[in-house]
């Protein structure tokens, strides 16, 4: 690699954040970076891929004891579990490992940028006062996003290098095998129905079809997060970072269909965990006759569209914050999610 000004830690960056964070960070030809994640990956033009077990103390010791010219950490990783509580354990471990790794060899540490969302308001939780504002009161724990924040605060004190805590909504954006990625579930979901010859019916709660609701697209999230870990303003603070509208599925999921060239009917509740359970035999077909690139477990978040699916309340939070300091883009969520659907067929990934 040839020297240049930064050098970006991406940590998780195969998913739907960390990739669009490397192609953004790639783009602006000042940056080198290195990419952590479980699988690894290849190495590009200024992109180094470390594939590396962040639960494992010597693992992450030993992989990134030679990162000395690091000078700012996007923490995006993630890993799932079947409750909230026992998300804490190895979601903070995580970020622990990678920070006490990596922090005595970085002598030029300027920032770590950590990844959260609104669950940090209770919005995975139930009704929660919207638009919900970054000084919002925390609420009572178990929260791994808020057992990250703390431990980054603490670790901070007495350091030369700041913070800073991103909140987006639900991304949008085309990264497969990946647990949150509520476009491509939607895009999955519909090419399915298409193929049964049936109409695309939201399968969430009835409440849910009215309710308003905002998305924050993946590249704009990037440009956010790099905005936040090098706007001197915005040290140590917290940003939630949105599209900048709103939408009601009951006037989006019309037009979703209309883009897959499907009827629509009215809404039927259903659990997606359930009932797309037995349709890897229809997605293999699918995938042979058009030559698709992933496979049915590659693509499938059925979980993740029942939870979103489920929210019989407003979610949104105030976004104006970061637009107030001075990150003043926007993103029209309509055309964000027809964009996305354009991707992924560019990309073989739905037909």
């Amino acid at each position: 690699m040839e020297a240049t000004n930064n050098t970006a830690l991406i940590v998780g960056a195969n998913g739907v954040i960390g990739t669009n964070l490397i192609d953004y960070l790639s783009s602006l030809g000042n940056w080198d970076v290195i990419a952590l994640s479980r699988r690894g990956g290849s190495d590009q033009s200024h992109v180094r891929y470390i594939a590396v077990d962040l639960l494992d103390l010597a693992d992450a010791v030993n992989k990134l004891n030679s990162l000395t010219n690091v000078t700012h950490i996007f923490y995006a990783a993630y890993q799932d579990r079947d409750s909230w509580a026992a998300l804490v354990e190895p979601n903070l471990k995580m970020l622990v490992n990678m920070l006490t790794a990596i922090e005595p060899v970085a002598k030029s540490l300027r920032h770590v940028s950590l990844m959260q969302g609104y669950k940090v308001y209770g919005a995975h939780l139930g009704p929660f006062k919207t638009p919900a504002k970054e000084s919002d009161a925390g609420h009572m724990p178990p929260e791994f996003n808020s057992s990250q924040l703390q431990y980054l605060q603490q670790q901070q004190i007495g350091k030369n290098w700041t913070w800073s805590a991103i909140r987006p909504s639900v991304v949008g954006g085309t990264a497969p095998d990946n647990p949150m990625n509520l476009a491509l579930l939607i895009a999955v979901y519909a090419t399915i129905s298409k193929a049964l010859n049936i109409p695309l019916r939201f399968p969430g709660k009835l409440a849910a079809y009215g309710k308003l609701l905002e998305m924050t697209d993946a590249n704009l999230l990037a440009k956010a997060t790099v905005w936040a870990a090098t706007e001197p303003l915005a040290a140590n603070q917290a940003f939630n970072i949105n599209n900048g509208d709103l939408f009601r599925w009951e006037n989006l999921w019309p037009k979703i269909a209309k883009y897959f060239k499907m009827e629509v009917d009215s809404p039927l509740p259903l659990s997606l965990q359930t009932m797309m359970s037995d349709k890897a035999d229809i997605w293999e077909d699918i995938r042979t006759q058009h030559g698709l690139n992933y496979t049915y477990k590659e693509v499938s978040a059925w979980a993740f569209g029942d939870f979103v699916f489920s929210w019989d309340y407003d979610f949104f939070a105030d976004g104006s914050k970061a637009r107030r300091m001075g990150f003043h883009e926007y993103v029209d969520t309509e055309q964000m999610f027809f964009r996305l659907f354009d991707e992924m067929r560019d990309k073989q990934i739905i037909p």
